[in-house]
């Protein structure tokens, strides 16, 4: 055994790559033979006694042992650091067995936060690896998803910020804390009440904040995305929809994701939104540009999920070409003419080949859009009659609507009256024109192809800036009014940033939830709803009127371990870490593994370790299913929570 030890170290200190200041890479080690790297595989086989070991013959061709290998490095024998040494003496480490094959664990990745729960508070932080790598037992797991205690009420009004006395019914709500824990905590009180989720989560890709060890880079996303989709499912009404919005590196595999939660019978659409153009210096690598993200839409249930139409402004359409010159007189009494006649008789010529030369084809083109727009109720066209429009027009054949120049009113009893003319009906400019944005435009219906929002000159909306990830208003206003248009209905965004989501609806008079972890100071939501109640202008403001008022209840998870997780990130010293761990022994939640006087009597070991792996110890050692107090303790001395908040948390969850 040691002779293996030995020769494997020998061998792999030959590859460059595995080696830093003359320590073997142990994890980079893993991640080569997971893939497997064809120079590892060459570089094995090189050696007699390693080859025999750890490969297999298969009809002549020998096939590396993943297992074996995997299980051979990994083993707390081979190339223990100082770190890996302290732990295995003080008897923290667990045995040499795979864990897998353990009865009475669980893995629990699959359930804790990465980035955004292991200890990442700044968009800008960047981490290699980002899960809490711990074991639970399945009992523990269940707890871990308990409601939490809430703490820190406060209630943000056009006076300011003051104390919260009630939760009132609809009230608007921004939560601080883990977003998985939040989720959960929220089921409580909104099972089956959320209209529209809107999420813009982190892309998975190199520039968002989200950075994983290659190796585990999909996975561990994905896995963060599903337990907190799950959750975001069960808090939909029946006939609510989610809209997740993800660049093209991930869409794929999200969608496969939501496929497996909401069902791929519940898919209701794909959104292309142009986020960006070609221009200035992107364009110095010429090739294929990407300009576009994408919204996937899925209902809770599709059958009942209502979708409320869109539409967006578009150019004169020259088929609305005749002009009915004597509306008021009756159908029975209409004439007609062409609209360019009509346009030049308003202005005074005999008829548009009278109209002036040199006036050019633009500008007469412009006169008719503008002449047809405030007309629109006279232009029409001429279209192929509809498949009821015979049966409308008691008994009458549609071979009879055919005579010259006659219009036939087709009577409705739910929906307005059709005219026919001439065998066709009479479509009228009117129903295109809308009003948008507070004017009065041409429009056609919303495809699902969004290139008329503009992600230029956003920066400042709301009074907030981020570096990146910041979404127009217009396009959170979209959204909403496509799935949250009834009164009393809920939006909901946990992953909030600076706010967009929360700011539209509260503009928009809705009842919203935002959750956010991560520490965006002078650009937290909060700032931004504030900025909102006393009057923003930015943003969709002067479309939708908005002149500030209104109110939102800011509140946080009641945090346990998860003060000493903050503090021990913060420490900048050895000396400031040991006075931590003193608190820890008498204040925090430690695993069961740890005994604190075994940990006490090898501080010299403990004083040996580096900064980074003290803080690494002591982060290890930390029961991470007390990050946060469950409500179910809420009345525990040991928890101190106060009275005022006591009564908040069980008007708010109903207990």
């Amino acid at each position: 055994m040691q002779n293996l030890l030995n020769d494997l170290t020998q061998l792999l200190k030959q590859d460059a790559r595995l080696v830093a200041e003359g320590d073997i890479l142990k994890n980079k080690v893993v991640e080569l033979a997971l893939k497997p790297d064809r120079d590892l595989l060459r570089l094995l086989l090189s050696h007699k006694r390693l080859k025999d070991h750890f490969f297999v013959d298969v009809d002549g061709v020998l096939v590396l042992d993943k297992e074996k290998f995997l299980q051979f490095v990994s083993n707390k024998s081979f190339l223990p650091d100082s770190y890996t040494r302290f732990k295995n003496k003080i008897g923290l480490s667990t045995n040499d067995e795979y864990l897998s094959t353990k009865k009475d664990v669980v893995l629990v990745w699959p359930y804790k936060d990465c980035v955004l729960e292991g200890g990442q508070t700044k968009e800008e932080e960047k981490r290699d690896e980002i899960f809490w790598n711990v074991i639970l037992a399945p009992d523990e797991i269940d707890r871990l998803f308990e409601a939490k205690v809430l703490t820190n009420f406060k209630r943000y009004d056009s006076r300011g910020g003051h104390a919260v006395r009630e939760i009132k019914e609809a009230e608007s709500f921004v939560f601080k804390g883990n977003n998985l824990l939040v989720l959960h905590s929220l089921k409580k009180r909104f099972h089956e009440q959320v209209k529209l989720i809107y999420i813009d989560p982190p892309y998975n890709i190199e520039n968002d904040g989200f950075n994983y060890n290659d190796s585990f880079n999909h996975s561990t996303w994905l896995t963060f995305m599903k337990n907190r989709l799950q959750v975001a499912w069960e808090l939909l009404k029946s006939d609510g929809a989610i809209f997740v919005q993800i660049s093209d590196v991930n869409v794929s595999r999200l969608r496969l994701l939501l496929d497996e939660i909401f069902g791929e019978h519940n898919f209701i659409n794909k959104i292309t939104v142009k986020t960006k153009s070609p221009s200035g210096f992107k364009t110095v690598n010429l090739g294929v540009f990407e300009v576009a993200e994408y919204i996937l839409i899925y209902g809770k249930n599709k059958k009942e999920w209502k979708y409320n139409p869109q539409y967006v402004p578009t150019e004169y359409d020259t088929n609305y070409s005749f002009f009915v010159v004597n509306k008021s007189d009756g159908p029975d009494r209409w004439r007609f003419e062409r609209i360019s006649e009509t346009l030049a008789k308003s202005e005074g010529y005999a008829n548009a080949k009278n109209y002036p030369k040199q006036i050019s084809r633009e500008v007469f083109d412009l006169k008719v859009a503008d002449f047809a727009l405030k007309n629109a109720d006279r232009v029409f066209r001429l279209t192929e009659i509809g498949n009821d429009a015979g049966k409308d027009t008691l008994n009458t054949k549609t071979e009879s609507l055919k005579k010259p120049n006659q219009v036939f009113v087709v009577k409705r009893e739910k929906h307005s009256d059709r005219y026919i003319l001439n065998g066709q009906e009479m479509s009228f400019y009117e129903k295109k024109v809308k009003k948008i944005d507070g004017k009065v435009t041409p429009t056609t219906l919303l495809t699902n192809i969004w290139s008329d929002i503009p992600w230029e000159g956003i920066a400042g909306e709301g009074g907030v800036k981020l570096k990146r990830g910041k979404k127009p208003e217009k396009l959170i206003r979209r959204i909403i009014d496509m799935g949250a248009y009834n009164s009393g209905d809920i939006v909901l965004d946990f992953f909030v940033g600076s706010g967009s989501t929360c700011a539209v609806a509260h503009k928009m008079g809705k009842q919203y939830i935002g959750v956010e972890q991560l520490d965006y100071e002078e650009n937290d939501s909060d700032a931004r709803l504030q900025n909102v109640i006393r009057g923003d202008k930015t943003g969709i403001s002067k479309v939708v009127d908005w002149n500030g008022g209104g109110e939102f209840v800011y509140c946080e998870l009641m945090t346990l371990n998860e003060r000493f997780v903050q503090k021990i990130k913060a420490t900048k010293t050895k000396s400031e870490l040991k006075e931590i761990w003193e608190k820890m022994k008498g204040e925090a939640f430690l695993s069961y593994k740890v005994d604190p006087k075994e940990i006490d009597a090898n501080s010299n070991d403990f004083a040996d370790l580096s900064l980074e792996d003290q803080k690494r110890f002591l982060l290890e050692v930390l029961d991470k299913n007390q990050l946060y107090v469950n409500l179910s303790e809420i009345d525990d001395k040991t928890y101190d929570v106060s009275e005022e908040d006591k009564n908040l948390n069980r008007q708010f969850y109903g207990v």
